[in-house]
């Protein structure tokens, strides 16, 4: 399947379906009509790890034009441009200076067919539901500090039913490395499982508190931790931080366990 990059404001546009096309000069995508593609949000452009797959669309439309050449009709689906001269502008930003009037556009239009962040709690094959709002617990733990780590975290259904439960060895960590980890692990299986709304609930009041701004994080080895977090937050429609107390996290915290268990029963 071919696949589209979008930016992340386009991408969202795509989501509300307030925008069904998008424009390419230099076209190696060889798009025709028909053709199935791939729509991908480059929610951070310098950073892959957070792209997104937006849904999958299929191609009604191929128009070709020089940029000098298109018309107010052009623009269904497309945000307008105020003159060619502010679109000329645009798109020797996207493409560099060479764009001319003369240079000829390619006007893909396309209706999506289903999307990542659908609001229907459909069924997975396996007959899980298909989750856009989910509760998410996290926690981590290290015998020693520094230790043997492991991070754990379960997605559950508003009911509570859980969906997805995982503990992860890490290898020798500290605990706040474990906690954070965890944290990153549960958020990645939330964004591939196409969840939109995340409540997350740790016993970290440190991890918490850092997530919301309300400290800062001092300790230089969470820092790229912590900032990965950061950018993958906005790839969600919304994401709430909220402390718990120890006895509220069982399950994730059993998680963290079992992974720990496991490998000392393997030495």
């Amino acid at each position: 399947m071919k696949t589209l990059k979008l930016d992340h404001e386009l991408a969202n546009l795509v989501r509300e379906g307030k925008k069904t096309s998008t424009w390419r000069i230099y076209d190696d995508k060889d798009i025709h009509v028909n053709d199935r593609i791939e729509l991908l949000d480059k929610v951070d452009p310098h950073n892959p790890e957070t792209w997104i797959v937006v849904g999958t669309a299929r191609v009604d439309r191929v128009i070709e034009k020089r940029l000098a050449d298109i018309a107010k009709d052009d623009f269904d689906g497309h945000e307008p441009f105020g003159s060619q001269e502010e679109m000329l502008r645009a798109y020797r930003g996207y493409y560099g200076p060479q764009v001319t009037l003369e240079t000829p556009i390619k006007m893909i239009h396309f209706t999506l067919e289903n999307t990542s962040t659908s609001d229907k709690n459909t069924k997975t094959e396996n007959g899980m539901p298909k989750l856009t709002e989910a509760k998410m617990y996290a926690d981590g733990g290290s015998r020693g500090n520094p230790g043997p780590s492991a991070s754990g975290f379960a997605i559950m259904s508003m009911d509570g039913q859980i969906v997805v439960k995982k503990g992860i060895y890490l290898g020798v960590t500290t605990n706040n490395q474990a906690e954070y980890q965890a944290l990153r692990f549960g958020l990645k299986e939330a964004q591939a499982m196409g969840i939109r709304d995340v409540h997350v609930y740790m016993d970290s009041l440190l991890v918490v508190n850092q997530m919301l701004g309300r400290f800062k994080v001092k300790n230089r080895d969470l820092w790229p931790i912590h900032e990965s977090i950061k950018q993958m937050v906005p790839t969600f429609r919304h994401v709430s931080f909220t402390h718990v107390p120890r006895e509220l996290n069982k399950i994730a915290d059993s998680a963290v366990n079992e992974a720990l268990d496991e490998v000392a029963a393997n030495q």
